[in-house]
């Protein structure tokens, strides 16, 4: 019978009872030959290479606990990781996880939380091999990703090359859309629950890294810090300008339902929004792309991002700006 209260947190549990906990909802893939358990586990790596990626998530900063459940911050913690991984042109494996958290956090939060990874590593066949957890005054969540290249070459950001095209793949906008409702507390309702979910669990095109690569892309990086800023970056690591075109990209009906909603535009979101974890890609202008890949620009000499014939202010997220 509960008397004073009748939340279970971790601090009832204790730190082994919590990675006990933990690791007994976490069924480990194919690619882990020792999950957790031991000092280390071990990852099988069958093209001879690791692709290695790691993230850090602070509560307050990245994710809100009154906003986002437990299943949703693990599911988006674990995509973010996944998704630079697939950028690279490889198949993740496997996630190891550093986990801080205060004592007081209830224990079905703590539950949702590696749910939501488990579900999402489930989406690419990966699973979480191990990690570590300490007391900590904010939930904080450090994800390592490991991911195999299958043989072929790694796709990086300084492969753009003149005459090339720039593609894009996945949802731009809806994350961005989702926060500024939330940021503007427009009372949630089912015309945009969808953006409002993609802010809380983003949906990254994982499949379409590998076959990327495959296709034969020149450089690929993961949209996290808005389209714009990051195709700087690749603009920068191989000494081009990339020229986007503002009339060939798709503005998703709920992200305009929501951009009429607080009197925006809704290419801002589309061009700048980060957090969708969509995929650009640079291809040789011949390459005959699916329909998944929408071309909205092209590499040029020069130096720089820009959008043809619009002015765009803020560029993109900057954790220090």
């Amino acid at each position: 019978m509960c008397v004073r209260r009748c939340v279970i947190t971790v601090g009832d549990l204790g730190e082994f009872g919590v990675i006990n906990r933990i690791t007994g909802r976490l069924p480990q893939g194919a690619a882990v030959m020792l999950g957790p358990g031991d000092d280390a586990a071990v990852v099988s790596a069958p093209d001879g290479r690791v692709v290695v990626s790691t993230d850090l998530l602070i509560e307050g900063r990245h994710f809100r606990r009154d906003w986002s459940s437990g299943y949703d911050v693990g599911r988006k913690a674990a995509a973010q990781n996944l998704a630079d991984v697939a950028a690279m042109g490889a198949v993740p494996t496997s996630l190891v996880v550093g986990l801080g958290m205060p004592a007081d956090l209830p224990l079905v939060w703590l539950d949702g939380l590696t749910d939501g990874f488990r579900d999402e590593c489930a989406v690419v066949g990966a699973s979480v091999a191990g990690g570590d957890i300490t007391r900590c005054d904010l939930v904080v969540i450090g994800v390592t990703a490991l991911g195999d290249l299958g043989g072929r070459a790694p796709v990086t950001r300084s492969g753009a090359r003149p005459g090339q095209v720039v593609a894009v793949t996945g949802r731009l906008g809806y994350a961005a859309a989702g926060w500024a409702l939330l940021e503007a507390g427009v009372p949630e309702n089912p015309v945009l629950e969808e953006v409002v979910v993609a802010h809380r669990r983003p949906s990254p095109p994982y499949a379409m890294g590998p076959g990327a690569a495959e296709l034969g892309a020149s450089a690929m990086l993961d949209v996290s810090d808005g389209l714009l800023q990051d195709l700087g970056h690749v603009a920068e690591a191989s000494g081009v300008r990339i020229e986007l075109d503002p009339r060939a990209f798709t503005v998703g009906e709920p992200v305009a339902v929501a951009a009429k909603e607080l009197g925006v535009d809704p290419l801002e979101w589309v061009l700048t929004g980060g957090e969708d974890h969509a995929l650009a890609a640079v291809f040789p202008a011949e390459v005959s792309l699916p329909p998944s890949w929408q071309v909205v620009g092209r590499v040029a000499e020069g130096e720089g991002a820009l959008v043809h014939g619009r002015e765009i202010g803020r560029r993109g997220w900057d954790h220090f700006r």
